[in-house]
Formats: structure tokens, sequence, C-alpha cells
């Protein structure tokens, strides 16, 4: 059987359940992204950074082993869009990181003066 990340998860955080039997399937980075959100792991989290040339199995076992149970939720960590800043970027000839700072003070009057110049007509 193989296992998913939830099952992975699960296993480490809260049924404390060893699915070692399957541990081609351990994703070694993914755990670790996923623990270092939680403040009581990141130092677990980091000293599994340090160490990634260990074997999958110990270093599941060390999670399993080494944390305490508990229910641990938290979001996918993920970049914020920015709907304008493909505007910006194409009326000034910006780059991501420029565009980005020029979108902290452009008025949202000057974002819509940008938007009708851009605006070339046609269906999109």
């Amino acid at each position: 059987m193989t296992y998913e990340l939830k099952d992975w998860l699960n296993s480490i955080n809260f049924t404390k359940e060893d699915l070692s039997e399957d541990i081609k399937s351990y994703p070694p980075y993914i755990i670790n992204r996923c623990l270092s959100g939680h403040i009581d792991c990141v130092m677990y989290a980091n000293e599994m950074n340090m160490h990634h040339q260990l074997d999958k199995d110990m270093q599941y076992s060390f999670y399993l082993n080494t944390l305490r149970k508990r229910k641990r939720f938290s979001p996918w960590l993920r970049k914020d869009k920015v709907t304008d800043l493909e505007c910006i970027k194409s009326y000034y000839g910006y780059s991501n990181e420029k565009a980005s700072q020029a979108l902290k003070i452009l008025t949202q009057e000057q974002l819509t003066f940008i938007k009708q110049r851009l605006d070339i007509g046609g269906k999109k």
C-alpha cells in the first residue's frame, strides 16, 4: 500500500502509527516543510534539514518518536497573487520587484488609468 502525504503527517502528528513498511513513498522535503510551519516543530525540522542525507526511515523515525502527539493544522504557505502587477509591469516596463514597489505607492485612480491605457479592446 502506498501512503499519501496526509497519512504520513497524521502518523507523525496524531496517530503515532508506524507506516515504515512503505518508506519509499515518504517525502522528506515536504514533511520538513509542513512541520516547519508549527512553532513546536521548527527546531526539529531545522535539525532534519541539517541532516538531509539521512535515510528516509531514520528521518521518519526521528519525527515519529520525537514530536508530541498533537493535532497540527496549518494552511500551505503560498505567495499571494497580485492582480495589478502585470499591468504595472507592461505599462512601465518594470521587473517583478520594481512593479511590486510601485504597486504600494500607486492610488486606485492611477491603477484604473493604467488599465484603461493598456486596454486594446477585443475579446479576451
